[in-house]
């Protein structure tokens, strides 16, 4: 079986407030994307494919794949406006991938035993999300801030990334999504998971995460 890493980097990180995408701020003296690709390298996953801005690529050939031997990168391809853009062409990019692992580039400490347990279950269950159990109490809002309820803090997880899939089940998933977008409907999701429950009714399993494989998104993450 042909398991893909997917590495999503082309977040412009505006609540940095920095003029340098997140994703190449450097993190205890290496830019945040080589620690998750260096992660992945160090996997069992096959093969990796970055998605960058354009422009970009170049950079990230040199900087990152050449610099840091990333040798099991086999394509870098140009993300879209959106998350979901970057992961459809993620997607397209891949040759022969049974299984695909996608992962924000901003989570640089994914650790080897997140990734092996993404890739053991997905065989199992066919689609499966990284998550940790909510820590704090969650609170359901309505449209101008009023409590509407309260769910039971036990059954509220956080989703992390890599969210791990079936390749031919979440493309499929991304081609209704993105035809249906292109038809009109406005349907926002926020990770993969919830495309393939909306186009697939597909059930999704969660796996065990770590609280230390954060994303980083505000300065304070950095530190």
């Amino acid at each position: 079986m042909k398991y893909t890493a997917v590495v999503l980097a082309g977040g412009a990180g505006k609540r940095m407030n920095s003029d340098v995408p997140k994703q190449y701020l450097e993190l205890n003296g290496k830019p945040i994307l080589a620690h998750s690709l260096i992660a992945f390298q160090n996997s069992d996953v096959d093969d990796i494919i970055v998605v960058c801005k354009a422009g970009d690529e170049d950079y990230i050939r040199r900087e990152y794949v050449e610099k840091y031997n990333i040798n099991k990168v086999s394509a870098i391809c140009v993300g879209g406006k959106e998350r979901y853009n970057s992961v459809y062409n993620g997607l397209k990019a891949c040759v022969d991938s049974d299984y695909v692992l996608i992962h924000d580039g901003a989570r640089p400490y994914v650790s080897k035993d997140i990734i092996k347990r993404n890739m053991e279950e997905v065989v199992k269950y066919h689609a499966v999300v990284t998550a940790v159990v909510a820590t704090d109490t969650i609170k359901i809002a309505d449209e101008d801030g009023f409590v509407v309820t309260t769910p039971i803090r036990k059954n509220c997880y956080a989703m992390q990334t890599p969210q791990t899939f079936e390749y031919k089940l979440i493309f499929e998933a991304y081609d209704k999504y993105i035809n249906a977008l292109e038809s009109g409907e406005k349907i926002q999701v926020t990770d993969d998971a919830q495309v393939m429950e909306l186009y697939m009714n597909k059930r999704v399993k969660l796996i065990e995460g770590e609280y230390t494989n954060i994303k980083i998104t505000n300065p304070s993450d950095m530190r």
